[in-house]
């Protein structure tokens, strides 16, 4: 079996097989899979966020903790602000809206290209956060595994990248089932513990360690245990983004299952946060809040505590999967802008975006090694990017509304500009709680990939305007000198030999000399088999074959500065991948010298060896 044939062979069982893109409606998720696919972020978020305020709170004390509750409610009202803003963000925009296309199109450019910037963060932090999340559920159950949490967040990285490969229909089918199992699994930890609660079956959590209270609670304090716990509003905004990716009609079934996301959030959280607040959980270092509450709700570690933290630990990880369908289709649609690299534009074999897929797995890896698969550590990088997305999709809905004045304008333009100034306020109060937490690198990273996306504009305008056939006139034939490196005879020189006369009469075959003797050899063999081409030999005196040889091609340019000249290079091709390794490259190294030089030419000319 040959190389191409068996990297295919591996490529099916990994991936599956190729699907044809007159069966790409096939792939389209419904409202049941697109809630498994698209929720999973907004949906885990209820397995930190009560925690993340939590843990702020108790810098001041178990005094404190009573505000979780007022907190979760303002949290759980501006979740639904939102989720009813992107509903009519989705009607607006069936096609996909996003915050990146409604800021471009309805404020400017630049700040779509900010909310674009901000996106795009977010998803990679999204995955990175989700997945070493999971790996904490999964240490506080099996605390034996906290030491190799960095390479098990890897290897989950690396099955979600593959499942997202396999397409967008197949890793519907895959994670489907364990969002649904952390659906059960959380609503009856929430109905038991509530039923306790009203029978007054209820023990508090024994008081762990609390040697880092300060006992000073502040408004900064509040204000940063709030910001803490918008995390549980990540998310929201992906099924506006990935509206496309639905079955007919895209819009309705979008709608539809943002709501039911929406409703579904706002009870696993509150609900949260109120067994929390009634069981008085406090946060450690080793074991998360979810996990003691399930402990103490279900009276310890039996069946349903390992189901609520199994099912956990899968939402967390899979809650990557929601960047996983946003992070490429918004890198493609940005390529399509021509702001970042058309290679994103390109959907594989499954129908999705994997160079897209690839490069945000790269990147949250790079995130988890770097920080360490520390949770708390990357939570403050996280929510800046999130709420400025959440600001600018809101104001542009506004502006749209207030610009085009449809029936019922004014009313959804309340209800948009409502929700750009709530999620405005919050990107203040986050970006300056967390700004010397971390929050400041994304802050200066966000205007310096907006300059980078400006500068692939450039580029590509740039490409546009020299390659127009505008104002265009047919050129004057060119001469054409055809060089051909040669290192000895043989069939592979003379067949590049025979295919190089048939381009052009003046044929030259260069030879380096490093040894009299071989040169003397040389000349006899290319006296027999030389077909009349003249032969150049350059003398090397310090062995170096690439420096005469792209010397002779520079002079053969200088004769005639505006002619072509081709360097045909022989070359054979093994027939196993690893015996390519038994010999020199050095054909890849004339194309790379040769590339950017102008009016040169470089073809190779295979001869395939056989087994």
């Amino acid at each position: 079996m040959s190389e191409v044939s068996t990297l295919g062979a591996v490529k099916r069982v990994l991936l599956g097989r190729p699907i044809p893109s007159r069966l790409a409606h096939h792939e389209r998720l419904t409202k049941t899979t697109g809630l498994a696919v698209l929720s999973s972020d907004p949906l885990s978020s209820v397995a930190y966020a009560t925690e993340e305020i939590l843990r702020t709170l108790i810098l001041a004390g178990t005094s404190a903790l009573w505000l979780v509750t007022p907190i979760g409610a303002v949290i759980a009202t501006l979740l639904v602000v939102v989720a009813l803003s992107y509903r009519q963000t989705i009607h607006a925009y069936p096609g996909g809206g996003g915050a990146y296309i409604v800021a471009k199109e309805n404020i400017g450019v630049s700040a779509g290209l900010i909310a674009g910037a901000a996106l795009l963060i977010d998803y990679v932090l999204t995955v990175a956060v989700s997945v070493v999340a999971g790996v904490a559920a999964l240490t506080s159950a099996f605390p034996f595994w906290r030491e190799h949490r960095v390479a098990v967040s890897l290897a989950f990285v690396a099955v979600i990248m593959l499942g997202n490969l396999r397409g967008v229909r197949e890793s519907g089918k895959l994670f489907a089932a364990p969002t649904y199992f952390f659906l059960a699994a959380m609503f009856t930890m929430l109905v038991v513990g509530a039923f306790r609660v009203l029978t007054g079956d209820v023990r508090p959590a024994p008081v762990g360690d609390l040697t880092g209270a300060s006992g000073a609670l502040t408004t900064f304090l509040v204000l940063r245990a709030f910001a803490n716990g918008c995390t549980a509003m990540t998310g929201v905004e992906a099924i506006s983004n990935g509206v496309p990716a639905f079955q007919p009609p895209e819009g309705k079934n979008a709608a539809t299952t943002l709501t039911i996301m929406a409703a579904l959030c706002v009870t696993l959280f509150t609900g949260t946060t109120l067994l929390a607040h009634a069981y008085q959980i406090l946060p450690t270092e080793d074991e998360t809040v979810v996990s003691q509450l399930a402990r103490e709700v279900f009276g310890g570690r039996g069946f349903l505590y390992f189901s609520v933290q199994a099912g956990t630990m899968l939402i967390l990880v899979l809650a990557a999967n929601t960047a996983y369908q946003d992070f490429p289709r918004l890198a493609s649609v940005m390529a399509r802008d021509r702001f970042l690299p058309r290679q994103f534009m390109t959907q594989g074999d499954r129908l999705a975006f994997s160079n897209g897929i690839v490069l945000l797995s790269v990147f949250a890896s790079i995130l988890i090694v770097v920080f360490q698969g520390d949770t708390h550590s990357l939570i403050p990088l996280y929510m800046v990017g999130v709420f400025v997305s959440f600001t600018l999709s809101q104001a542009g809905m506004c502006l749209r509304w207030r610009r085009q004045r449809e029936e019922g304008w004014l009313g959804h333009a309340w209800l948009n500009g409502t929700g750009a100034v709530l999620t405005g306020i919050v990107l203040v109060v986050v970006a300056l709680t967390k700004f010397a937490e971390g929050a400041w690198l994304i802050v200066g990273l966000i205007p310096l990939l907006v300059l980078h996306f400006h500068s692939i504009k450039r580029h590509y305008d740039s490409v546009a305007a020299q390659l127009t056939l505008k104002d265009w006139s047919p050129e004057p034939p060119r001469h054409n000198t055809v060089i051909v490196p040669v290192s000895g005879v043989h069939k592979a020189v003379l067949r590049a030999l025979g295919y190089a006369r048939s381009l052009s009469p003046d044929v030259r075959a260069v030879y380096i000399e490093t040894s009299t003797a071989a040169t003397d050899e040389m000349r006899l063999d290319w006296d027999r088999w030389g077909q009349g081409i003249p032969l150049v030999i350059r003398h090397s005196p310090y062995r170096s074959l690439m420096e005469p040889l792209l010397d002779y091609v520079e002079e053969v340019d200088a004769e005639s500065p505006d002619n072509f000249v081709t360097v045909m290079l022989p070359e054979f091709v093994p027939s196993r991948w690893w015996h390519h390794l038994l010999h020199n490259q050095r054909g890849l190294l004339i194309k790379a010298a040769l590339l950017f030089k102008p009016n040169t030419v470089v073809i190779s000319v295979p001869y395939h060896l056989k087994p």
